[in-house]
């Protein structure tokens, strides 16, 4: 059975690429794409888009690139249906045959400016916003499930010592899986001005993300949610009864695990509340335009401001050069630690979620610190340099990391050097993958992990529309 951590799909062809000289395997830059009647969904704007962007890249492995990664969750990922007279779209990460909300929502977020165009694209969203809602309503506290409701979880987690339910993949409590479905609902809204999806079922769905938000506030004491899991890993499970280390209430939101799916070490984890403050305030602007709902949009703003308010006063630390920055995790007393992990929310891409202004000093003060040996799971090497996390362990490099940079840059040489490390760092494969060797690409883990390949769309679309010059050079 396997799950997030078990899953190194890369093994067999990385030791293939170790075979041949350099980038044997990308030539002649053939598509990667499945053949077009077996792709799960076909967009005429996405289509569109790609032949547009990719017409206009000079760079024959990068134009390659962008066309096999950009499409990669409509192409493989999706499975339409209908429930109850509704659309239902079910989207697993890739090699993994679950949905994940936060996943899911990373996914398809890409597509999301080309809804206006296509109006089966939006029939997909309405039927993605269906089903994370009946997802959220199983477990709020879940964070992956079966794409049948009724069926037992087909990963490890059948084993976890926590209140597993029919339909629930795996049972870990991370803040940013509800905050996810909130931000793409406010994109999508954005965008469209269009009620259908949010209709009664997802109302019912966000008001229960808002009220288990709150509850892992735990001003009343630890709260329904405890898990445990036997594993030799100690990321893979939390401590004093499947609670987690003590904390003092101070009104951040207790997460169990990470956006990694690894165990917190200090329950506050500042990152996700940040996001939680900025998805909330999303949540509340579609829940009054779209849906005339003030009370709700109160009540889902009030609480932004309580876990505002307190990110101020317990979220910060020491930058050990008479500074400040945002905090890792912290516990309420005072203790806190610094790292930042690739997986988003990260500090390093608080602004791609609207949790911080590109300009803000406290948050470039952040990032250039995680950018750098103060971050334990900061590497440099001969292929690249970039974060990676504990999730797949140390000397290992997540491309996402350095997308989310690339796309946070000012500066055209930083970017240049981002598209270049991910050009050389592919494989031969023609993908994004969860994590590479800093000194040998070969070494990589999944060759399917849509979200990267989606993020990777999302930085060659917004480089074209801020740094179209770069698209005409050469990075091999």
């Amino acid at each position: 059975m396997a799950d997030r951590r078990t899953v190194i799909a890369g093994a067999g062809l990385a030791a293939l690429a170790a075979t041949l000289p350099g980038r044997a395997l990308a030539q002649p830059f053939a598509s990667k794409r499945p053949p077009a009647a077996q792709r799960g969904f076909t967009s005429k704007a996405v289509e569109a888009e790609i032949a547009r962007v990719k017409a206009r890249i000079a760079d024959p492995e990068l134009a390659w690139l962008f066309e096999n990664c950009y499409p990669n969750t409509l192409d493989t990922t999706v499975r339409l249906g209908m429930v109850d007279g509704k659309p239902d779209t079910f989207v697993i990460t890739g090699d993994i045959d679950a949905m994940w909300l936060r996943d899911s929502s990373a996914q398809l977020q890409t597509y999301v400016h080309l809804t206006p165009k296509d109006a089966d694209l939006r029939h997909l969203f309405h039927g993605a916003f269906q089903r994370q809602a009946r997802c959220i309503l199983i477990d709020p506290y879940a964070n992956a499930f079966m794409a049948d409701p009724a069926a037992l979880s087909s990963l490890s987690a059948r084993g976890d010592r926590t209140d597993m339910k029919p339909g629930v993949a795996e049972r870990k409590w991370e803040i940013d899986s509800l905050c996810y479905p909130m931000r793409l609902a406010h994109a999508y809204w954005t965008a469209t001005r269009d009620k259908t999806p949010f209709d009664a079922l997802w109302a019912q769905a966000m008001t229960l993300a808002v009220q288990t938000l709150r509850v892992q506030q735990r001003k009343d004491g630890s709260g329904p949610y405890s898990f445990q899991r036997v594993d030799p890993s100690p990321t893979e499970t939390l401590m004093f009864g499947g609670f987690g280390a003590p904390t003092r209430k101070v009104e951040l939101i207790h997460s169990g695990f990470r956006p990694s799916d690894d165990a917190c070490v200090f329950p506050f984890l500042i990152p996700s509340n940040l996001f939680a403050v900025s998805a909330l305030r999303m949540l509340a602007q579609v829940l009054n335009e779209a849906r005339g709902d003030a009370a709700s949009a109160q009540g889902a703003s009030a609480l932004a401001d309580e876990v505002e308010a307190a990110l101020r006063d317990h979220g910060r630390m020491s930058d050990g050069q008479g500074g400040q920055v945002w905090a890792f995790e912290v516990d309420g007393y005072g203790n806190a630690i610094f790292m930042d992990d690739a997986n988003v929310p990260s500090l390093s891409a608080l602004p791609l979620l609207g949790a911080a202004a590109r300009d803000d000093a406290l948050w470039r003060r952040t990032r250039d610190l995680a950018w750098s040996e103060r971050n334990p799971y900061f590497f440099k090497g001969s292929a690249a340099e970039g974060i990676g996390g504990p999730h797949i362990g140390m000397d290992m490099i997540w491309p996402m990391s350095l997308i989310s940079r690339a796309l946070l840059s000012d500066d055209d040489g930083e970017v240049r050097r981002c598209l270049r490390w991910l050009s050389n760092t592919h494989a031969g494969t023609g993908f994004m993958h969860e994590s590479f060797h800093k000194d040998d690409p070969a070494k990589f883990t999944r060759s399917w992990f849509a979200w990267a390949n989606g993020l990777f769309g999302d930085l060659i679309l917004d480089i074209e529309r801020h740094r179209p010059a770069l698209l005409k050079e050469r990075f091999a």
